[in-house]
């Protein structure tokens, strides 16, 4: 039997998944000597936002739901940084920092607030 939550549905994991694609899209004009370094490593990360989410929603336990979305949640703050490095680099134009960095900071708070509602509606 299917477990009964949808991460399509969840507002977080819509926000990881256009997180990563912009993060893909950006990182594709960073230096060709950055490939396997900070661009490799802004894309690990921002998969693993959206992964975590889904392996989150497959679980049937509550504190294994609670513990992925924490992963997805740390991984959101880790692009973050990496999104500062890049910008100080100068690998990401103003404005393309700007919106992936708001983009980043949108998912992490969606994140963070789907982990405060389960643990409060935990502790009724």
């Amino acid at each position: 039997e299917e477990p009964m939550r949808d991460h399509t549905k969840l507002k977080a994991f819509g926000l990881a998944d256009r997180l990563v694609l912009e993060t893909y899209n950006v990182t594709r004009r960073f230096p060709e000597e950055e490939r396997f370094g900070l661009c490799s490593q802004m894309r690990r990360a921002a998969v693993s936002i959206g992964t975590n989410i889904v392996e989150a929603a497959a679980r049937p336990s509550q504190g294994e739901y609670l513990r992925l979305l924490s992963v997805a949640y740390s991984s959101a703050k880790e692009l973050q940084y990496e999104i500062s490095i890049a910008a100080r680099l100068n690998y990401l134009d103003p404005d393309a920092e700007k919106d992936l960095s708001r983009h980043a900071l949108e998912t992490s708070k969606a994140l963070w607030a789907l982990i405060a509602a389960i643990r409060r509606a935990g502790s009724r």
